[in-house]
């Protein structure tokens, strides 16, 4: 039974729940200065808007859209030390509307310049908890990135900002040869199999490839790419197969979840995205989709248990636990199942 190298995960993860005022206001409660933000509206339909302290206030990308930076409207004011200011803004306060932001601490606003890579990249790294942000541009020819974690990735998350492309995900629980497949956030279409987004070449520990499509490599264009790797304890990026019952699939993470992201790999199935403050007591089932900008869901079949240590299918849905079908996810902790001196936890 594995230690947890991290025993409070919310000093690294956190998710924090507001109401909108439609003018200024103080968001706290987060634990630490997020250095990556994700705003969803929760009770009426709006965009994902995603944000991160390297590239500063007022720049978002959308997880629901192929377009690249967004300038236009204001938001974050500032970056602060239990959470973060904001304007009137689309999507981030709109009065009245209830949001859900996950925040994720990397290594602060200061990127340094990596040169692992034959493309230098700016990148701030948390290697305590497996978490860099990467910005870097492309250059039209394969080509490796520097991702600063010290650990070969397990998922990273790449966005072209400079022009219109969708979101692409490499996931290592895809298929058996991950460099070979990808996913696209923006998107609930099947994995699919190329080799030219990653140059048939896995990730090492100081960088990830890239070829040649201009979604993660097109000349002169920018990226913003986030990376992960599995963090005993507090993160886990993996992979199961649904057995098709109500009574589902247990997989095991060692630690009680607090964040659930995963999707169906070997079919169309939506990027569902659980956690345990928009649902504090299982039944888990209020969700939202990383590809849409619908509001909160809620039903009988797209729900799961989050356990002690793990998560558990407690619904038949396809998009969930379709009988064979091969899903991925990406969890992190609550509190992890045994503490770092040995002593479980729960």
């Amino acid at each position: 039974m594995a230690y947890t190298t991290i025993d409070k995960p919310t000093d690294y993860f956190n998710t924090v729940l507001f109401t909108g005022n439609g003018g200024s206001q103080t968001i706290t409660g987060v634990g630490f200065q997020a250095d990556f933000i994700w705003f969803k509206e929760r009770s009426s339909a709006g965009e994902h808007k995603l944000n991160n302290s390297v590239l500063g206030t007022n720049n978002y990308l959308i997880s629901n859209s192929t377009s690249g930076d967004d300038t236009t409207g204001s938001g974050i004011q500032s970056y602060n030390s239990d959470g973060y200011a904001i304007s009137n803004a689309s999507n981030i306060n709109d009065s009245g509307e209830t949001y859900v932001t996950w925040n994720w601490l990397a290594g602060g606003s200061t990127a340094s310049s990596n040169s692992n890579g034959s493309i230098t990249s700016s990148v701030s790294a948390n290697t305590t908890a497996g978490f860099s942000i990467v910005s870097y541009t492309g250059t039209g020819s394969n080509a490796t990135v520097g991702h600063g974690l010290g650990s070969a990735p397990d998922m990273y998350i790449i966005k072209r900002r400079s022009a219109t492309e969708h979101w692409q995900v490499y996931h290592s629980g895809n298929t058996s040869a991950p460099q070979t497949d990808y996913l696209q956030l923006s998107t609930n279409e099947a994995t699919v199999d190329d080799v030219v987004r990653w140059n048939d070449t896995a990730p090492t520990s100081s960088v990830f490839s890239v070829g040649t499509h201009a979604s993660v490599n097109g000349s002169s264009s920018t990226y913003i790419a986030y990376c992960f790797h599995n963090v005993k304890g507090y993160s886990k990026f993996g992979s199961y197969t649904g057995n098709g019952n109500a009574d589902g699939t247990f997989i095991y993470t060692g630690f009680a979840v607090s964040w659930l992201m995963m999707k169906r790999t070997d079919s169309a199935g939506e990027w569902l995205i659980y956690d345990n403050k928009r649902d504090a007591f299982n039944l888990r089932d209020t969700r939202l989709e990383a590809q849409d900008n619908f509001a909160d869901s809620t039903g009988t079949t797209k729900v799961f248990d989050f356990l002690s240590n793990g998560f558990k299918c407690k619904g038949s849905d396809t998009d969930i636990n379709a009988s064979g079908s091969n899903y991925i996810y990406m969890a992190f902790a609550e509190s992890p199942f045994v503490s770092s001196g040995g002593i479980p936890t729960t």
